[in-house]
C-alpha cells in the first residue's frame, strides 16, 4: 500500500464502478468486500456486483431522464454500463440483464485489474484519515452503519424496499398469454398475461387480505412499493399501475395485464414486473396462481422485503459527495439518499472522481445542474427537512421554457450530454 492508494468499501454497483473507474487512472484500490463472510437478508451471490431486485436498468430512450444520464456515464466512460449491455436481455426500450452473467463479467474485471486488491472483510470502522469510498448499500452491515453515522454526526434514515418474484418460463400457460409491449415499445420482449373483470376482482381480494411478512412497512418508498401495498390503495391502483391494460394490438380489451419480462439471456426465466412484495412466500404461490396464465406458477426466487438504508444527505453531504464531518470519505450508491441501479453506478462513479481529485489535493468537482448526474447531487445535498430517495427524472433539472413542449423531453438529454461533455473535458485530463 502506497500514498496513491484508496479504499473502496462494498463490492456492488457503485463501488465496482468506483474502483474500476480509480484503477483505469493509475490510482491503487483496495476494495473490502463482506461477501462471503456476510450476506444480507438481500444478497444470494458471492460474487461482486449482485442485482438484487429488478433485472432492469430503465429506459435508454432519448426522452427519458435514464436514457440521459446513461449517456452522461457513457461520456464518462462508465464501465458497469457497458457490461450491462454485454449481458442485455430484450426489455423493449429498457436496459435489461442477465444479472447471473453481468456479476460474473463484472467480478472478471475487477480481478483482472492488478490495481485492484479485493479483500473479503466485514469491516466494522470507517478510517476518517484515509481516502475512502463507501459504497456498502442500502442493506449495510450493522457495524458499519453505527460507524457511518458516528461519522456524519446524525442518524440513518431508513425504508423498506422489496424485489418481484423470478419465475421459470416453462410454467406459463402460453394459451392465456401474449407477446408484446405497450405501445410498440419493445415489439415481442414482454410476455403479458391478461385478467377478465371477473379473474382480476378475485386476484384482488385474494391479494389485499393475503398475509404478510412483515406486519408493519412503514416509510415504503414509492418507487418501489409492494404490490399489495399499492392494491390497498384502491381496486383500480393496480389497473392504473403495472396491471394497467392499455397499449395493446389486436388483444381484445383485457381489464388487467401483467408484464413479464426476460430474466436470462436463454429466456428460460421471468421476472414479474412491478410484482415487488411483502407477502409469506405461501401466499406468493397461492395469490399470483390466480393469474390464468400462472395457475402453474413455479417461483425460482420469491419476492422479498428489506430495510434498506440511506444517510441524512442534506445534513451530511457536500456537493462533491463527501462527507461534511469526515472530508476524505466520499459516499456513493443508494447509501448516498439516490434511488436506482443507474443513478447508484452514477455517484460510485462521482466519488471516485473526487476520490483521486481528493488524493491529488484537487479541489472536488460537481457536474453542472443541467445534467441529470449534477440535478441528483443538487437534490440530496440541498437541505430538506422531509428527505427521501429520488430517482433520475426530468423534473429536477433547471427548467427549458424556450421549447415546445412536444420536443422538451428530447432537449433536455440533449443539453444535459452537452453540459456533461463539457464537464468531462474540464476534469478528466
Amino acid at each position: 500500500m502506497t500514498d496513491n492508494t484508496v479504499d473502496v468499501i462494498g463490492g456492488g454497483l457503485a463501488g465496482c464502478e468506483a474502483a474500476l473507474y480509480l484503477s483505469k487512472r493509475g490510482v491503487n484500490v483496495r476494495l473490502f468486500e463482506a461477501k462471503p463472510l456476510w450476506f444480507s437478508p438481500a444478497h444470494k451471490n458471492a460474487a461482486l456486483a449482485e442485482i438484487v431486485c429488478s433485472n432492469s436498468l430503465k429506459s435508454t430512450a432519448d426522452t427519458t431522464a435514464s436514457g440521459a444520464l446513461k449517456n452522461e456515464l457513457d461520456i464518462l466512460g462508465c464501465e458497469l454500463l457497458r457490461i450491462a449491455r454485454e449481458c442485455s436481455v430484450p426489455a423493449g426500450s429498457a436496459l435489461a440483464v442477465d444479472r447471473d452473467m453481468f456479476s460474473e463479467r463484472v467480478t472478471a474485471a475487477v480481478r483482472a485489474s492488478d490495481r485492484i486488491t479485493v479483500i473479503n472483510e466485514i469491516v466494522e470502522d470507517i478510517e476518517p484519515s484515509r481516502i475512502t469510498v463507501l459504497c456498502v448499500g442500502p442493506v449495510c452491515h450493522d457495524k458499519i452503519a453505527q460507524s457511518l453515522s458516528k461519522l456524519t454526526g446524525s442518524d440513518a434514515l431508513s425504508f423498506f424496499d422489496a424485489a418481484a418474484p423470478i419465475i421459470t418460463a416453462d410454467c406459463i400457460d402460453m394459451s392465456n398469454a401474449f407477446f408484446g409491449a405497450r405501445y410498440g415499445k419493445g415489439g415481442d420482449d414482454y410476455l403479458n398475461c391478461p385478467m377478465n373483470k371477473d379473474e382480476y376482482l378475485a386476484f384482488y381480494d385474494a391479494l389485499v387480505n393475503a398475509e404478510r411478512a412483515v406486519d408493519e412497512v412503514g416509510g415504503v418508498f414509492e418507487g418501489c412499493m409492494p404490490v399489495e401495498v399499492m392494491a390497498a390503495r384502491g381496486v383500480d391502483a393496480l389497473r392504473y399501475g403495472p396491471l394497467r391494460p392499455v397499449g395493446f394490438r389486436d388483444t381484445g380489451k383485457p381489464y388487467a395485464v401483467l408484464q413479464l419480462r426476460r430474466e436470462n439471456t436463454a429466456s428460460t426465466l421471468y421476472n414479474m414486473v412491478g410484482f415487488q412484495t411483502n407477502l409469506k412466500f405461501g401466499e406468493q404461490k397461492r395469490v399470483f396462481s390466480m393469474i390464468p396464465a400462472l395457475k402453474n406458477l413455479n417461483i425460482v426466487r420469491y419476492g422479498v422485503m428489506h430495510r434498506n438504508t440511506f444517510i441524512d444527505a442534506p445534513k451530511a453531504l457536500n456537493a462533491d459527495l463527501s462527507l461534511k464531518k469526515s472530508e476524505n470519505v466520499f459516499i456513493g450508491g443508494q447509501l448516498s439518499g439516490v434511488e436506482g441501479y443507474v443513478e447508484s453506478i452514477a455517484t460510485g462513479l462521482l466519488s471516485a472522481i473526487n476520490a483521486e481529485r481528493r488524493l491529488k489535493n484537487a479541489a472536488g468537482v460537481t457536474p453542472p445542474h443541467e445534467t441529470v448526474l449534477g440535478a441528483l447531487v443538487a437534490y440530496i445535498t440541498t437541505p430538506n427537512t422531509d428527505f427521501q430517495p429520488m430517482n433520475a427524472n426530468f423534473g429536477i433539472l433547471p427548467p427549458l421554457t424556450d421549447v415546445k413542449k412536444s420536443e422538451r423531453k428530447h432537449a433536455y438529454y440533449l443539453r444535459s450530454g452537452n453540459a456533461m461533455r463539457s464537464f468531462a473535458e474540464n476534469v478528466l485530463q
